[in-house]
């Protein structure tokens, strides 16, 4: 499968996440073209702000793989990660993080700045299917205002 695959099967992820009355982020764990996680944010359902999709996925691959370490692993997530979701990134050592609408208010980059907050032999893509990321995210906050 290409990245743009498994995008979409993160948008997939966010649009449950949409359904259950949570912000849309969805995210998909792969390894060895193989899918090892996939999970949406989960904070009101487990009444706990770090219920990102990106912590729920990473626990699912660490315990899938019986290790802490994701280095042939690639994130597809829907939004940029917020600092706390790079911090656990970055001690996965996972291999490639693919991201797709950027997150102006609570993205790494708004506090990083240049700063790299992911482990240096990460790779990083920004902007995979953002337009359809954003869609989702705009129609959420849209319904609840």
């Amino acid at each position: 499968m290409t990245d743009e695959q498994y995008m979409q099967l993160a948008l997939q992820e966010a649009q449950k996440a949409f359904d259950a009355g949570e912000v849309p982020v969805g995210a998909i764990i792969v390894m060895n073209n193989r899918i090892i996680a996939r999970a949406h944010n989960q904070v009101e359902l487990l009444t706990d702000s770090t219920a990102h999709a990106e912590i729920i996925a990473l626990t699912t691959a660490f315990q899938f793989l019986g290790s802490k370490y994701l280095p042939e692993a690639s994130l597809y997530v829907t939004l940029e990660p917020c600092l706390m979701c790079c911090g656990a990134l970055y001690w996965s050592k996972i291999g490639k993080i693919v991201w797709g609408a950027s997150d102006e208010k609570n993205g790494f980059s708004k506090t990083a700045g240049d700063n790299n907050p992911f482990h240096p032999k990460t790779t990083l893509v920004s902007g995979l299917l953002a337009e359809e990321a954003a869609k989702l995210m705009k129609d959420f906050f849209k319904a609840r205002r």
